[in-house]
């Protein structure tokens, strides 16, 4: 139901419906202080997304509440819960669902909610969410559910819902309030807690709709104003990790996840430890260095899905940027940038999957490149790499769009991946929230689309419009073509890059297969040189007749080479030295990714070309 709705008299009891839209007042509410809630999160870490985080979780369950009308009050709060569960975003998205699964819990079998049915709720589900930290911190998020909690206990007696949230509130404000000197990072900053405060966001929709009957009108995080970002303080040696991490373990049939054992296990692993769900399903969420590791030990629990590990660093840096800067641009794994190039120029990455069997990897953040050839190398399993689901470029787009005024999205060569759609998808949903997505195919892979990258992130970073970036990148990529030299057909069969008989062909003639990208973005054979004799130095001559094209133009390139590292730099010595003298601007040196490595195989090395203009 959306829109206005007048109460006709005051509630005492609220059933499924009733439920459904006070929680869709609360999280409209929230989602009205989207980008507000990015701007003063600066504990545990100051990475600018907790709106994004909370806004994304309940989301979820927005989606859950917009799916069937549910006229039972438990039911509804049962699948409240287990969409926040499957949707937690960050430390405050786990604590929010824990929340709501102890509100969920402690309403069942109850088709229509008393006061005080409602009161022993909130409190079981204040309870689930403290239960839920390996170490609870007052001044957070956890401070108000108590008060919250606590105040209602005080004012059960109250006739209807408007007046005991009414009464309520105060309190709830005050502890907000009071958490601005609990931590030292919040002195610091002058701010209140941003997890803390999008709760009682919520809870201030829900008063809203009690006192009035009105909704808000959004209905998706809202990304409007250019609120500085709080100054934080230095961060605290033991919250110095990379990666906020997080995954789903589900038990197995006839099993239970021992929570408390879970929590304790994650313990070892990182800080920030939240562990939220039942016996059934559980949410980690983790900052940590070895996003693989957390997921190998929750393995031990269950089975492990949606993985998830984002890089803190890159989101620092995104929330103290040069205001000169107004676009930021984000690209996937299939992107195999060099090490320095993504700090530099602050672009962000979207990892795709990658699968051995029945084991899925994170490309580039569970997974290393080294790590890839290595289990190419001795796994029967052929891999098989998958887009990223639309979710998480969403999360990124999300987190981005309150720190810049558009968003540039660089993409694996849609002929061959649905990344690009992937990122379409969640840049539709973004861009009608409030902020510019727009999305490239690079048409190209590997070190060829971190080129065209590069160039739309430099057009960024000097202050450029969105766009003047999205004109670059797509004109960049009209101008960059790779190359890439296979030590062995048999992968590039098996992947289908190669049909089968060409293969045969290629073993018998000892032909050193050659992969390239073309103009309308395909990746497949064409050309070989036969035999192995120097056949570096003759791929090195092969790519430097194609390389200006017959243009005075200067180049830009990048080699990269699959687990051959000595290989890889005596190619890039032998074509610089095989291209005129003066005519390469730069070329940088990289590990070859997943993308082009499951149909190249441990041994390629690639190449990506690019002219620049004038």
């Amino acid at each position: 139901m959306n829109g206005v709705r007048v109460a006709s008299a005051p509630i005492d009891e609220l059933d499924g419906l009733q439920l459904a839209e006070l929680l869709r007042a609360g999280i409209y509410r929230l989602f009205e202080q989207t980008d507000h809630l990015n701007k003063i999160n600066v504990f545990p870490v100051p990475d600018g997304d907790t709106g994004t985080n909370m806004s994304m979780t309940l989301a979820a369950v927005l989606a859950a509440l917009d799916r069937e009308p549910q006229p039972d009050a438990g039911k509804l709060l049962a699948r409240a819960a287990d969409a926040a569960l499957d949707g937690a975003r960050g430390n405050s998205g786990a604590i929010l669902a824990q929340f709501l699964l102890g509100l969920g819990d402690g309403a069942a079998q109850r088709a229509r909610l008393g006061i005080e049915g409602f009161v022993a709720a909130v409190g079981a589900g204040a309870a689930y969410a403290r239960d839920a930290l390996q170490q609870p911190r007052e001044g957070t998020i956890l401070t108000v559910l108590r008060a919250f909690a606590e105040a209602l206990r005080a004012e059960k007696a109250a006739p209807d819902y408007a007046t005991l949230f009414e009464r309520a509130m105060s309190r709830v404000r005050a502890a907000l309030e009071g958490t601005r000197g609990q931590l030292e990072e919040l002195r610091a900053a002058g701010v209140v807690d941003a997890g803390a405060l999008g709760f009682v966001e919520v809870l201030e929709g829900m008063l809203r709709w009690l006192q009035t009957g009105e909704l808000s009108v959004a209905r998706a995080p809202v990304h409007a104003g250019e609120e500085s970002m709080a100054e934080a303080a230095p961060v605290a040696a033991d919250q110095d990790f990379r990666f906020c991490t997080e995954c789903l373990v589900v038990a197995e049939e006839g099993g239970v996840i021992e929570l408390r054992a879970l929590r304790e296990t994650m313990g070892t692993a990182g800080a920030s430890v939240v562990v939220s769900g039942s016996t059934r399903k559980a949410k980690i969420h983790i900052h940590c260095d070895d996003p693989e590791a957390v997921f190998r030990l929750a393995g031990g629990f269950g089975t492990v899905q949606g993985q998830k590990a984002d890089d803190m660093r890159m989101q620092q840096g995104a929330t103290h940027h040069r205001r000169a800067q107004r676009v930021v641009v984000v690209t996937d794994s299939g992107s195999d940038l060099p090490e320095d190039a993504a700090e530099r120029l602050g672009i962000h990455m979207v990892a795709a999957r990658i699968h051995f069997g029945g084991v899925s990897y994170l490309d580039k953040v569970s997974m290393t490149s080294g790590e890839f050839y290595d289990e190419l190398a001795r796994n029967p399993d052929h891999p098989k790499t998958s887009q990223p689901p639309p979710g998480d470029f969403r999360r990124i787009y999300e987190f981005l769009a309150s720190h810049f005024e558009s968003i540039v999205s660089v993409n694996l060569t849609a002929r061959h991946s649905g990344t690009y759609n992937a990122a379409v998808l969640a840049a539709q949903r973004v861009s009608a929230e409030g902020r510019k997505v727009g999305v490239v195919d690079s048409l190209n892979a590997s070190v060829g689309e971190a080129l065209v990258t590069i160039a739309a992130a430099e057009a960024a970073a000097a202050g450029r419009s969105f766009e003047e970036v999205m004109a670059v990148a797509t004109e960049a990529r009209t101008r960059t073509f790779t190359f890439a030299m296979l030590e062995r057909v048999d992968f590039a069969v098996r992947g289908g890059r190669v049909p089968a008989v060409v293969g045969r062909i290629a073993r018998w003639l000892r032909l050193n297969v050659i992969l390239r990208t073309f103009p309308d973005g395909r990746v497949k054979a064409g050309g070989g040189l036969i035999g192995n004799h120097r056949r570096i130095e003759r791929f090195a001559r092969y790519v430097a007749r194609r390389a200006t094209g017959g243009t005075q133009a200067k180049l830009r390139l990048i080699v990269g080479h699959a687990d051959r590292p000595e290989a890889g730099r005596k190619f890039k010595e032998l074509l610089l030295a095989a291209l005129p003298p003066g005519v390469v601007e730069r070329c940088d040196f990289t590990d070859m990714g997943a993308a082009i490595g499951v149909h190249g195989g441990p041994g390629t090395i690639i190449v990506a070309v690019q002219r620049l203009e004038g």
